[in-house]
């Protein structure tokens, strides 16, 4: 099974497929990286030689944000944003959507399960 950016490609899958284990991976860049180590897509991790296998993962460590790093620099991006008080940083703060989705209703997975507010009769709350 070969090990890219700390991540057990499954050697089962197709080439394409399985390089999409590695966060922030896709299929068009799985597409990208394949195509300069002049793999075929179809081509399972199995069937790759040695050096194949060195041509995948020198591509994608030096051409590609991958894995712990990505996540950092995301969260980073996150953080600045909060930090510098704009709109979609107070949007993160408060744990609410940040591109501008409607919130009177839906945005429950972004808002978490619904709180009871006392008082509230059911006519005035299903609008």
């Amino acid at each position: 099974m070969p090990r890219i950016e700390g991540v057990d490609v499954p050697e089962d899958k197709r080439g394409e497929i399985a390089l999409t284990e590695i966060y922030g991976v896709g299929r068009s860049r799985a597409n990208e990286v394949l195509e300069k180590a002049d793999i075929g897509e179809s081509k399972r991790p199995r069937e790759w030689t040695e050096n194949e296998t060195k041509r995948v993962r020198r591509i994608i460590e030096e051409d590609y944000t991958v894995e712990g790093q990505l996540r950092t620099e995301v969260q980073m991006n996150i953080k600045r944003l909060k930090d510098i008080g704009c709109y979609r940083g107070k949007r993160h703060r408060e744990g609410l959507p940040v591109n501008g989705q409607r919130t009177r209703t839906n945005a429950r997975t972004r808002k978490g399960k619904r709180k009871t507010v006392a008082g509230r009769s059911q006519s005035t709350e299903k609008k």
